[in-house]
């Protein structure tokens, strides 16, 4: 029986990203739809949304012009169409601090954060480096780090060091260290409660873009190949991604990533009135469906 209701949010969308930027090395190989979109769990008396996405009617409107971002959606209207209001969210688990994962923190006024401790304070440090390094802070929003140093003055940005069992009921934390980001985490749902899971959900965060980086295009023959927006090891990506199918048991359905579009080709799936996929990965005992 699970234990959470799971769905998939999509709430924004890039039109024209580079493949490259998706898939290491897929050079010359055109655009793809790039979505945005944030997971929410309900189940044990809490909401919980994994990742924020980003704020397009405050500061976060220069990184929506810098990314060609369309379709943003509030998430009142996004959370509104499985009937939750952003007030309602307890807690929100942040993979890491980039625009579009953190940019949303003032959009959850009762909610408690959780982020890595060391995700924090390696972009205070490459926000102090040099300009020469500005690269490294492309998809970073300095007035999100600010937005979460105010959160952790008020108690309600809580600092994580390394991995957690059960930071809520079934809920794992697992750090990736000098990966996507410096400290990205990723989020193991067992969804049956179970020390040793036999419903057992990943979402990946950036650590893992598309099915391509689990499969390499190859699906029978099966190798893995990092993401094309990394300012890590993408050594250290890919033995993370081996991790991470470890951990489900290489059921490519188990592995929760916001921004493949084929999620909604996976599970029970529509499209709202805005144009965004609404995906509904599980249904807690006696909660009804939302597509």
């Amino acid at each position: 029986m699970a234990e959470y209701s799971i769905w998939i949010l999509n709430f924004a969308e890039v039109p024209d990203a580079a493949t490259s930027s998706l898939i290491f090395g897929r050079h010359n190989a055109g655009t793809q739809v790039l979505p945005y979109a944030y997971t929410l769990l309900k189940g044990h008396g809490k909401t919980i949304l994994l990742d924020c996405g980003l704020n397009a009617e405050s500061h976060g409107k220069a990184f929506v012009e810098k990314f060609n971002v369309q379709k943003w959606a509030h998430p009142r209207d996004v959370l509104g169409e499985i009937g939750v209001t952003p007030e309602e969210i307890d807690y929100v688990i942040l993979t890491h601090a980039h625009f579009d994962h953190m940019g949303g923190l003032s959009l959850f006024p009762n909610a408690t954060f959780m982020i890595q401790s060391e995700e924090l304070a390696a972009w205070v440090k490459i926000m102090a480096m040099d300009r020469k390094f500005r690269w490294l802070m492309g998809a970073t929003d300095p007035n999100d780090m600010m937005e979460a140093v105010q959160l952790a003055r008020e108690g309600r940005l809580l600092g994580i060091d390394g991995d957690v069992d059960d930071i809520l009921p079934g809920i794992d934390l697992r750090v990736a260290p000098d990966t996507h980001t410096a400290h990205s985490q990723y989020v193991v749902v067992r969804n049956d409660g179970k020390a040793v899971s036999e419903d057992c959900y990943i979402y990946t965060g950036d650590l893992i873009y598309r099915h391509d980086n689990i499969h390499g295009g190859t699906p029978d023959d099966p190798f893995y190949v990092a993401n094309g927006l990394s300012y890590g090891s993408n050594t250290k990506l890919l033995l993370v991604t081996d991790e991470i199918m470890k951990t489900v048991g290489n059921d490519i359905r188990r592995v929760l990533i916001p921004h493949d579009q084929k999620m909604a080709e996976l599970y029970p799936s529509r499209t709202t009135k805005r144009g965004h996929y609404l995906v509904e990965v599980a249904l807690a005992n006696g909660d009804a469906s939302r597509v």
